[in-house]
């Protein structure tokens, strides 16, 4: 297999890439492989900008820095680290189109949470780890702001959700019908309906492949890369 190795960045580059977008490479004379770390934190910010107290992840930031991933022959697989409370949809599914369109190797891992649309984030990838801390909120779609109370709202309404349920289920080892009983549940989630799932549930639920670190996510990605 031809190995490409990249220029060694300065400390001072990483620490900027790492502020303005969130990622950076995992370069390393030890490593025959290189690496893309990238971070989804906060909340998905779509095409209004949140509030200016709230961690977010732009998804202008993240949609060509996954082009690049991609394009480059420098870099041989990416890793993905989510604690996500959720945002909005379709940024959300744009940045998991792409991620899942990648043909490099892909491993994700969430830490502390990946909600709402986090979860078609965690799944986008090839394989997905969870730490046995980490949770993940299953729940319908929600609707911000003002809109016309007709039929045609309900049903654009029912028409995304079945965007959500159908890439969750096309990327992990769940059904559609039992993400829709999960993410209609009325008893797990107080003054909401959904499910709340800790890090071995998501495993026995199908919708996470494994519970494990960091360890175990670069183990992985690394695997992958060697097996391709």
């Amino acid at each position: 297999m031809e190995v490409f190795f990249m220029e060694k960045e300065t400390t001072e580059e990483k620490r900027n890439e790492m502020k303005e977008t969130g990622s950076m490479k995992l370069d390393s004379n030890n490593r025959k492989h290189n690496v893309r770390l990238l971070t989804i934190i906060g909340e998905i910010e779509g095409h209004e900008a949140v509030s200016g107290n709230t961690k977010a992840t732009k998804y202008e930031h993240l949609l060509p820095m996954l082009a690049e991933v991609e394009d480059s022959e420098e870099i041989d697989g990416l890793l993905i680290l989510l604690n996500t409370m959720g945002g909005d949809v379709e940024a959300g599914l744009s940045i998991a189109e792409m991620i899942a369109s990648i043909s490099k190797p892909t491993v994700s891992l969430v830490l502390g949470g990946s909600h709402s649309i986090g979860g078609p984030l965690a799944v986008a990838a090839d394989y997905s780890f969870i730490v046995p801390s980490g949770t993940m909120i299953i729940h319908p779609v929600r609707s911000n702001g003002m809109f016309i109370g007709v039929q045609q709202s309900l049903q654009n309404m029912i028409r995304t959700q079945k965007r959500i349920t159908g890439f969750l289920a096309a990327h992990s080892h769940m059904n559609e019908e039992r993400i829709e009983e999960l993410m209609l549940n009325p008893t797990e989630l107080v003054k909401d309906v959904g499910t709340l799932l800790e890090g071995e549930d998501a495993v026995r639920e199908g919708l996470i492949d494994e519970v494990g670190g960091m360890s175990h996510a670069l183990r992985k990605l690394h695997q992958m890369i060697d097996e391709k």
